[in-house]
């Protein structure tokens, strides 16, 4: 299961939408630090697609921290940190994620996603 996240933030590093949402279920729904409230799926593509989205794409880099996965038959929670890098020369940043999947024929589906992005030491912080 760990190693299909990292393919699904794989694919969102090489820009291939259609990859990364292999892993998404139809009916996902997501909750986003920076977002507004609970996205649908088609409220979570609109978002993609241009509505209200900033920034270049694809950071720096970007990893997958496992921290605990469970699995209970036909459904799993990943709980993991997502450490990116969004430019050049920039602080690493961290989100704290929490993913709900569900076993398809086809593999394991993210049926509700939650992300918080924490917040990044500032350097008075860092000298205390």
């Amino acid at each position: 299961m760990v190693e299909g996240l990292r393919e699904m933030y794989d694919a969102f590093m090489a820009r291939d939408r259609e990859r990364f949402d292999r892993h998404l279920a139809d009916d996902v729904t997501t909750w986003e630090s920076e977002l507004p409230g609970l996205l649908t799926r088609a409220q979570l593509d609109a978002h993609r697609d241009g509505a209200g989205r900033s920034g270049s794409g694809a950071p720096q880099s970007l990893r997958v921290h496992p921290v605990r996965v469970d699995v209970w038959g036909d459904v799993a929670a990943a709980r993991y940190e997502l450490r990116v890098v969004p430019a050049p020369g920039a602080a690493e940043e961290t989100t704290r994620v929490t993913d709900l999947l569900r076993r398809a024929d086809d593999g394991w589906r993210i049926v509700h996603h939650h992300a918080e992005a924490l917040p990044t030491p500032s350097t008075s912080e860092e000298a205390s």
